[in-house]
């Protein structure tokens, strides 16, 4: 019978105000008791429309029976044979607009915790396992996948679970993308990803890492060593900043470059000499997740105050509601309906102020958002020593630049084919952020899914 209460079995967190100073994970997880006690709430629903919400499509409702039964590794079969990285998604995956927004138990309560028990599940089996993964048997082809974030990973492993020869091209010494230099190690440790790529390293797939395609190599001369196709998972790497005066001073930074910083050059890390600001008072521009990424990592690297400033209010926030609650019980200070118009320095070229105003959120436009104005003669200034830009990115143009007949739109982004993301050249494949601009962890990795689908459709083809 099913666990009729309406809320989740809580979760432990570590105390706000310790972990705002230190890089060491927030959520703990559940027990083993915990989660069994979670996954009798779900009522196994013949329709599923939890595995509708699903980018990867995991079968929910079974591997949830198996967690209510006890049988975790049964639970860890059934959630990897639909998806490559289980205790990354598990961890960063937006749930709550997903998977969780569609179960049923969330009509008359909270939603089953879908993300905490995958979460669970995996991290039982990567403490329990101890045996070296088959590598696939099969003569498929050579494959080159050029970046190694979710998209790329994922797409990697499906080939090489399909028998074919895959080598990763990553452009960073350490692989993992975005999973590495741009999630904070207090949402995703970054063990976890060295783990996944071990895992994919065993299946077979060979890491080429400070390798720059566009640079080292073109995509042309890969497909003339023998590739037969490529896939394009490069994500979204390059910062947008908003054009206004002082953009330029020391002191102003993209989320992208700080994060950088903290999490691939260890900024994080005491024994390490990253070249990282001494800030007191940092502002943060944005309100999606890596703005709060941002935010979060100020307070932890010493800030005393940290104002995140958006031009709309709270409700429009495209950051994760769990990752705004954290921010706030983390001491952020949260400036909504706020926009920078101008950061000012001090003699030395270095960031003094940033200069603001109120605005308000006018009449819905055609997509139904209301458009934030200014209001006249709200301008304040706020006493900052750095300034973060956290207002989205966009696809590096490196590799279409330097690849003859690759077609990309007006914002940069790759042309693919909706079915089966083949590029406008029928042996290169795109997916993920390369192709929808900034976005989710887990829509790329459903990108990587199913452009591995196809393009071992294509090589059977070619055959």
């Amino acid at each position: 019978m099913a666990n009729m209460r309406l809320d989740k079995v809580p979760v432990r967190e570590q105390e706000p105000q310790l972990r705002n100073k230190n890089f060491s994970e927030v959520c703990l997880g559940y027990t083993k008791e915990e989660a069994m006690e979670e996954a009798e709430r779900c009522l196994g629903c013949k329709d599923r429309p939890c595995v509708m919400g699903c980018p990867v499509n995991v079968p929910i409702p079974d591997f949830i029976a198996k967690v209510a039964a006890g049988d975790f590794e049964g639970a860890y079969e059934i959630i990897s044979e639909a998806n490559a990285l289980p205790c990354i998604s598990g961890r960063v995956c937006p749930q709550e607009s997903q998977c969780e927004a569609r179960c049923v138990r969330g009509i008359k309560g909270e939603p089953v915790a879908i993300g905490r028990l995958e979460r669970f599940v995996a991290d039982w089996y990567r403490e329990q396992r101890h045996e070296t993964i088959q590598k696939p048997t099969g003569r498929g082809s050579r494959v080159a996948v050029i970046g190694s974030g979710p998209a790329g990973l994922t797409c990697a492993s499906e080939l090489a679970r399909r028998g074919h020869a895959v080598t990763v091209f990553e452009a960073f010494h350490m692989a993992g993308g975005v999973l590495v230099y741009g999630i904070p190690e207090f949402r995703l440790p970054k063990a976890i990803v060295s783990d996944e790529v071990k895992r994919l390293e065993e299946l077979g797939v060979e890491l080429r890492l400070n390798t720059v395609v566009g640079r080292t190599v073109t995509v042309d001369e890969l497909l003339e060593e023998g590739y037969r196709a490529v896939f394009v998972g490069t994500g979204a790497g390059l910062p947008i900043f908003m054009g206004i005066p002082g953009e330029s001073l020391a002191g102003v930074y993209s989320a992208n470059e700080y994060l950088t910083r903290i999490n691939l050059m260890k900024g994080y890390l005491p024994d390490y000499d990253t070249p990282l600001p001494d800030s007191k008072a940092v502002a943060v521009v944005g309100g999606g997740n890596v703005a709060m990424d941002a935010a979060r990592c100020a307070k932890r690297m010493g800030a005393q105050k940290v104002y995140l400033i958006y031009r709309r209010g709270e409700e429009e926030m495209p950051a994760r509601r769990e990752e705004i609650h954290h921010a706030k019980e983390e001491g952020i200070v949260f400036c909504l309906l706020t926009n920078p118009v101008e950061i000012l320095g001090d003699e030395k070229g270095r960031v003094r102020q940033i200069k603001c105003v109120r605005m308000e959120l006018g009449q819905p436009d055609e997509s139904g958002r209301r458009s934030p104005k200014a209001v006249e003669g709200s301008d304040f200034l706020l006493d900052v020593d750095a300034v973060i830009m956290a207002l989205g990115t966009s696809p590096n143009p490196l590799i279409r630049s330097t690849t003859p007949g690759l077609e990309a739109n007006r914002r940069g982004c790759l042309v693919v084919n909706e079915d089966t993301l083949a590029t406008s050249r029928e042996e290169i494949f795109a997916g993920g952020d390369a192709v929808t601009g900034a976005a989710t962890v887990i829509l790329a990795m459903g990108a990587g899914k199913r452009a591995a689908q196809a393009m071992d459709e294509y090589l059977k083809e070619m055959k």
